[in-house]
C-alpha cells in the first residue's frame, strides 16, 4: 500500500507524507516509495533519507546540506541522490560544493552523486 498524503507547500511544491515521513514533494516521496521497492527486491542494501553533509573549506566549517538520500548498494558502495524540482542559486553552489568536497572518494568509485530531475 502506498500512503502518500499533500501538506503544506515550498517554492510551490507539494509536500507529501508517505510511510509517516514528511518529504519535500511528490516526486521526494514517491522515490522513497520506489527505493523500499527495491530494498523488497533485494536490488539495494539500505537507504536512509535526509544525510547531513558539513561542508568545510581548509578546516573551516561553512555550512550543514541535507541530501535527500544515501543509498547502499550491495557492494557496499554509496549513492548520494537529490531529488530536484526547482534550483536556487544557493542550492546550485551548495551542490558544487559538496562535488569538491567528495572529489576524491566520487574519482575513487566509492560514492556517487546523482540528480533526479
Amino acid at each position: 500500500m502506498i500512503w502518500f498524503k499533500e501538506t503544506g507547500s515550498k517554492y510551490r511544491n507539494a509536500r507529501q507524507t508517505y510511510n509517516d515521513y514528511s518529504y519535500m514533494s511528490r516526486k521526494e516521496a514517491q522515490y522513497a516509495y520506489e527505493l523500499d521497492l527495491r530494498l523488497k527486491a533485494k536490488d539495494i542494501k539500505s537507504w536512509r533519507r535526509q544525510q547531513k553533509i558539513d561542508l568545510t573549506f581548509n578546516g573551516f566549517y561553512i555550512c550543514n546540506y541535507f541530501i535527500d538520500f544515501v543509498i547502499i548498494h550491495n557492494d557496499g558502495t554509496e549513492e548520494y541522490v537529490e531529488v530536484k524540482g526547482m534550483e536556487t542559486p544557493e542550492w546550485k553552489l551548495k551542490w558544487k560544493m559538496t562535488e569538491a568536497m567528495l572529489y576524491k572518494k566520487i574519482a575513487k568509485g566509492k560514492i556517487k552523486l546523482t540528480l533526479v530531475k
